[in-house]
């Protein structure tokens, strides 16, 4: 079932939101080659405590899943997503995603971004551009009487135009009231397909891409999300409300 908002909803989510937005980019300012996933998770968490607000994936847990350990999700190279910090230790030519959730007053943002670390290739740079073009991409379909699947195709014609390859295993997801809702959103897709968009929908916009093959494979930790060619991925999301027929992105600072 998907949650239409109220605008009283809509600005709480925007709060959480922006926090998440604040949040990447601090932890953005200080992923660099040294610094282990650990440090940056400590300094995520701060943040947002500092705002009265609650890392909404420090606990979460799915069916049959342990609960997650840390505050982001912090994924590298051929990490797709759901990377658990720890004493990893960053190098020059990496490539880390950085995902966080927040909830705060009972609502919740999502968002993520991917960055480099030190000097990266050439191949990985333009990954993490086409990664980061297709979710405005994406986002701009997420208007009134469009479909989600316009969203996805949007993003699929987009990402294999450039060579890449989409993770079909992971989608996006409406966010708001809880940190996962209907609808999914899948990053490929057909036109004028699935759920119709409406005023008052609030959705996490997430394209994961890859280098090389789409598949993937769960790591041991029951979490990291990884490239079964263990080529790089890269992951950037948004969190997004549909108001006055068109979508207004609510994860910036």
């Amino acid at each position: 079932m998907i949650i239409i908002k109220s605008k009283k909803e809509i600005d709480f989510i925007r709060e959480s939101a922006k926090i998440v937005a604040e949040t990447l980019q601090l932890v953005k300012r200080y992923a660099e080659v040294g610094k282990t996933t650990l440090e940056l998770d400590k300094i995520a968490e701060d943040y947002i405590l500092s705002n009265d607000a609650i890392p909404a994936f420090k606990g979460y847990s799915q069916a049959g899943s342990i609960s997650f350990p840390g505050t982001i999700c912090s994924s590298v190279n051929e990490e797709v997503v759901h990377g658990i910090p720890s004493n990893r230790v960053l190098k020059d030519g990496d490539v880390l995603s950085i995902d966080v959730g927040v909830e705060k007053n009972g609502y919740f943002g999502d968002a993520a971004l991917t960055v480099a670390i030190g000097t990266i290739s050439d191949e990985k740079a333009k990954l993490m551009e086409a990664t980061e073009k297709s979710l405005y991409i994406g986002i701009e379909q997420a208007k009134k009487n469009n479909r989600i699947g316009d969203i996805s195709a949007a993003i699929e014609d987009y990402i294999i135009s450039k060579g890449f390859s989409i993770v079909k295993d992971l989608c996006g997801h409406g966010v708001g009231k809880y940190l996962h809702e209907d609808p999914q959103i899948p990053n490929f897709g057909r036109k004028n397909s699935g759920a119709k968009i409406k005023n008052g929908m609030t959705i996490a916009i997430e394209p994961m891409i890859n280098i090389g093959t789409d598949e993937v494979e769960i790591a041991s930790d029951g979490w990291t999300v990884i490239t079964k060619d263990k080529k790089a991925s890269a992951h950037f999301e948004h969190t997004v409300a549909i108001i006055n027929d068109y979508p207004e992105i609510l994860s910036v600072s």
